[in-house]
């Protein structure tokens, strides 16, 4: 009988997030034996951006980089044989100590992309604050992005984007779109709106790409409609600028709630009518479908996202999202003022866009994922 395929996912990946941890249990869910190979690096998103902006110069995270470095190089010496290494997201940099292990093992070695580090870095304005810093990422994420056998994006886009940036051949990739956790982001027909007026919710970091001031500037369109009320969950380098907005446009229909355990998050989705997605015209906003939409479609939600050609080659305006143009707050006013008053609407784009994001579940990931992997065999 022949044995399942051994993965070793390798790196110093954030564990929590949604993408790795779709890909691992995907991967599992197809029979795939997958051996965690991780070393903590990161202290969370702020210490990522402090790092970025120059903070890497201090001896300490030095020393504390080559510590992770080490624990990984001991980790993946008590894994036993496997039959692939990938490297999880975030792994550029990651892939330079794996292509060497991975070698010395006579492995192939692919890597889950998901996003450009160096266009993170020049999007938040890390590139601009520390122009050394913005130049040792590029290089290291050239670099790594050579190194291994398969590499993996979720849209033609990246894949255009790397393979034009960095030299890359594009039939070195494979497309494996973002999942969703299907664990988690389930309909819940216990729980529903308020019927007294139509609540509309945002969840995520406030960053450029999100769009956050087009979302203000559309609820500033629609105060004269008390029935239709804003909720914002999430946190985020821009938050701060975000709540002084709504001040200054005197918003009484716009709340802010903070960060939600993503455990809970589902359950304020399910209590909402209508789901924002993505409105922000920068090149990362534009080249990817971002988790908040899968999820929102999944939950049997209206989602209603800026427009973008990423976006037309998967999902159909008016079938299984509205769509609306980019940094447009009088045009998303519009689309959540019709969705607002139009429930069969609503219900026509929960029920089918819910149907769509049953490709990307975490079953259906695992195997796209699997499927490129054994192409390496």
């Amino acid at each position: 009988m022949k044995r399942p395929l051994r993965v070793c996912f390798f790196g110093t990946y954030r564990e929590r997030y949604v993408r790795n941890e779709v890909v691992i249990a995907g991967l599992r869910a197809q029979g795939v034996e997958v051996i965690e190979c991780h070393s903590k690096l990161w202290r969370g998103v702020p210490d990522r951006v402090a790092q970025a902006g120059g903070g890497w110069k201090n001896p300490r995270f030095l020393l504390r980089v080559a510590r992770a470095y080490w624990r990984l190089w001991q980790a993946h010496r008590r894994v036993g044989d496997y039959d692939v290494m990938l490297v999880g997201y975030p792994g550029q940099f990651d892939a330079i100590p794996g292509r060497l292990l991975s070698r010395l093992r006579g492995k192939p070695m692919a890597l889950d992309i998901l996003m450009s580090l160096h266009l993170i870095a020049e999007e938040r304005g890390l590139a601009q604050k520390s122009p050394v810093t913005g130049r040792l990422i590029f290089w290291l994420e050239k670099l790594g992005l050579k190194q291994p056998d398969l590499l993996i994006a979720d849209t033609p886009e990246y894949r255009e984007y790397y393979s034009e940036k960095y030299g890359l051949p594009q039939e070195k990739f494979r497309l494996v779109p973002l999942g969703v956790d299907d664990r988690l982001y389930t309909p819940r027909p216990h729980l529903q709106p308020p019927h007294d007026h139509i609540r509309v919710i945002y969840y995520g970091t406030f960053i450029p790409l999100h769009g956050v001031e087009t979302m203000l500037h559309a609820a500033a369109e629609l105060r004269d409609q008390p029935h239709i009320r804003f909720d914002f969950y999430g946190a985020g380098q821009e938050l701060p600028g975000i709540k002084r907005l709504a001040q200054e446009l005197q918003l009484d229909n716009v709340r802010f709630h903070g960060w939600v355990d993503k455990e809970r998050l589902p359950d304020e989705i399910a209590r909402s009518h209508i789901s924002l997605g993505v409105f922000g015209t920068t090149k990362q906003s534009m080249c990817t479908i971002q988790n908040k939409i899968w999820e929102g479609m999944m939950m049997q939600r209206a989602v209603i996202t800026g427009d973008a050609p990423t976006i037309r080659e998967e999902l159909q305006h008016g079938e299984h999202v509205y769509l609306v143009p980019r940094a447009n707050p009088q045009a998303l006013a519009q689309g959540i003022l019709e969705l607002a008053g139009d429930e069969e609407l609503r219900r026509r784009l929960g029920e089918r866009g819910h149907e769509r994001a049953q490709q990307n579940t975490i079953a259906a990931t695992g195997q796209k994922v699997k499927c490129a992997l054994e192409e390496l065999l």
